[in-house]
This record gives structure tokens, sequence and C-alpha cells, in this order.
């Protein structure tokens, strides 16, 4: 049976990833909540693919936002650093990455990816899992999905400034809209 993540404290964890300015560092969970951030943590199965793109820049276009709400964004697979530095210098146009304005993890023990329920074992790749953890730490929201659908961007800022309400939004709630009064 599957355990439940959701309202519990976030699997901690620390990774090698590619930086914005395209040197080798670290990410962790532990430095964005100390940094009282909000991180918006999402998996992809694998570097040089066809929707992995699409989703990865969406995320780098739009981080600004996710900026201005106080969050970080982490994109994880299990492909090395050095393979995720030649994608990011892979124009875009060649199905590249192109500068990124967040970090790209390599989870190559394949431990994050398993501790979140999104490794695909007998591949050694994720699926697309999408978490988004306060800055205390606990897991607020996830969803995973199969490899074939790509994510909305549009949808995770709506969901990301939904739980900054601190307050009950009903479906289809939109930033700026009133919150359910109880």
């Amino acid at each position: 049976m599957a355990e439940r993540m959701v309202a519990k404290q976030a699997p901690r964890f620390e990774m090698e990833a590619v930086m914005p300015n395209k040197e080798f560092g670290k990410v962790s969970l532990e430095e964005n909540m100390k940094n009282d951030k909000w991180t918006v943590l999402f998996f992809y199965p694998m570097d040089f693919t066809f929707v992995c793109p699409t989703e990865i820049t969406a995320m780098s276009d739009r981080y600004d936002e996710f900026e201005d709400l106080d969050a970080e964004v982490i994109g994880v697979s299990t492909d090395t650093i050095h393979t995720h530095l030649a994608w990011i210098k892979t124009d875009r146009k060649e199905n590249g990455l192109g500068d990124l304005n967040y970090p790209l993890a390599a989870d190559t023990n394949h431990k994050v990816a398993s501790d979140y329920g999104v490794l695909i074992e007998e591949e050694g790749v994720a699926l697309r899992g999408l978490f988004i953890i306060n800055p205390e730490g606990e897991l607020m929201y996830q969803v995973v999905n199969h490899n074939n659908i790509g994510r909305s961007v549009d949808e995770t800022l709506r969901v990301l400034q939904a739980l900054q309400t601190g307050g009950l939004c009903p479906a289809n709630w939109k930033p700026g809209q009133a919150t359910l009064n109880v």
C-alpha cells in the first residue's frame, strides 16, 4: 500500500545540480527552508527527450513569477550533471534547453526519486512528479502523471498561490478571488 506524503514533512534532499550560471553546485530542501522559501520540485524522465524540454523551458520562461511568490524551482532527473550541462548548452531550436533560470539537479543514485515515489525502478527514470513544499518543509501538494503528458505552468502557479492564501480555495479558484468563509 502506498504511503501518503501530503501534509507530512517532505523527504529531505541534497543533490548536485547545474546552476543557472552553468556552474556545478548543490541544491537542498534544507537550504530553501533556511531561506524561508517555498520549493517547487519537479521530476522529469530524462535529458534529450521530447516532452521534457517543453516543460523545463516553460518553467524557466515563467521563473520570475515563481520568484515573486518566494518559491525556488528545482528540476530533477536521474541523469548526470554533465548530461544536464550538455543539454543546457544545446540551443532550443535543436531540442536543447538553452539558458535556464533555475537549477537542474542530478539524482544519479535514484534516492530522491524513490523517496518521492516517482522512480520507475526497471527503467531507472522518474515519472513526471511535481511537489510543492512550504518553507517549514511540509509537503503541501503533489501530482504525478504519465511521462507522455507535460504539466501546466499556469496550474502550478495557481496551486502555489492558492496554498499561500492559507484559506479554503473552491474549485476553479483563481488568484485575486475570495477564499471560502467557514
